[in-house]
């Protein structure tokens, strides 16, 4: 694992928050009503210099730490279903937190269900519907393997061809970074062009990764018939919404909703935008969902819930378990809201 000065910074921050004890207070005061958990990946720690996307992965040792702390805290963990009859009712008396994974990794089954449904505890994962029919463009696990295996990437951006030296660790992260960062500026149809382009140009097969990482229909059936498991929408592609247009992002809402419904015979009720931040989703995505008769939708906009949440229910904040954050103690202070908080300019709905 690869810790960075702004890693090291965000530790540091949390640390002194925690050990102060001014967590503690801040949680009477920004604490909220709830909170909805963000994870991706849950498998045991992977060893090698190169993990550009381990922030997207936690343990299952970790996993199962924070449940037992929200149930020795007296935190309720709850479905989403609850949670909007608990923010529409005013039904505070007690603090919960929803448990919610994207995209269908495959470890969502063999690892995450074993060990909630031995928790006893319910949990949402989101499914975009072209990932489980091995058609996914996993872009950013793509490139971390087109690095990983190479001294020297070429590509070309903006007309103009560049060679990123890929030998040293360090020179991974950069490159990944880079590419990471041009990747993110381009539209949907040009990102999925670019991205193919490359894998082609370096052999990584797509398809291939996707059917290695991700669920496949047989596994969310089975998923779904645990009455503690919710089935959620995530698009059909997996596209930043906000850089369709509003038909193509409507389509993307609808399709994946039909789909989910006509493979596990339930329609979904919730949805959780792609990337999910400010600049993949905004108040055109919040009315569309709305619109696609979702009671939900949640962004990755970190922060927790409060009862004026529940006039917005379709841009509702998460609070991310981040693979580089693995410690109870962080989600305690996580938890108190005061970092989200003051993230959010001391708004409690971030919602523009």
């Amino acid at each position: 694992m690869r810790v960075d000065l702004r890693t090291n910074a965000i530790r540091a921050g949390l640390e002194a928050l925690y050990f102060s004890g001014a967590h503690a207070v801040a949680q009477h005061f920004f604490g909220g009503v709830g909170a909805i958990l963000t994870m991706h990946r849950v498998r045991e720690h992977q060893r090698g210099q190169f993990q550009p996307n381990d922030l997207l992965e936690i343990t299952p040792a970790f996993l199962e730490d924070i449940v037992t702390g929200f149930k020795r805290a007296g935190v309720d963990i709850i479905d989403l279903d609850e949670a909007v009859d608990r923010l529409r009712d005013g039904n505070h008396a007690r603090r919960f937190v929803v448990l919610t994974f994207d995209d269908g990794y495959v470890d969502n089954h063999a690892v995450a269900w074993h060990a909630l449904r031995r928790m006893k505890v319910p949990f949402t994962i989101y499914v975009p519907t072209a990932f489980p029919e091995g058609h996914g463009k996993l872009w950013w696990t793509a490139l971390e393997r087109i690095i990983a295996g190479r001294d020297m990437i070429v590509v070309e951006i903006e007309g103009q061809r560049r060679l990123l030296e890929t030998r040293r660790a360090d020179d991974k992260y950069q490159a990944y970074a880079a590419l990471h960062r041009w990747l993110r500026t381009l539209s949907p149809v040009e990102q999925e062009k670019e991205i193919t382009s490359l894998c082609a140009l370096y052999g990584v097969d797509l398809d291939a990764l996707c059917r290695e990482l991700i669920m496949n229909w047989t596994q969310i059936q089975e998923l779904a018939g645990d009455p503690r498991v919710t089935i959620g929408a995530h698009s059909v592609n997996h596209f930043s919404l906000a850089g369709l247009s509003e038909q193509q992002a409507r389509f993307e809402m609808r399709e994946s909703a039909n789909v989910i419904e006509t493979t596990t015979g339930v329609r979904p009720r919730h949805f959780s935008f792609p990337y999910g931040w400010v600049d993949a989703a905004g108040p055109r995505e919040f009315r569309l969902a709305r619109e696609e008769g979702y009671a939900t939708a949640v962004t990755t906009r970190p922060g927790l819930l409060f009862s004026d949440h529940a006039r917005h229910l379709t841009a509702l904040p998460r609070v991310s378990l981040n693979g580089r954050f693995q410690k109870k103690r962080y989600v305690d202070v996580l938890m108190s809201g005061l970092p989200t908080y003051v993230y959010n300019r001391f708004e409690r709905c971030n919602v523009a």
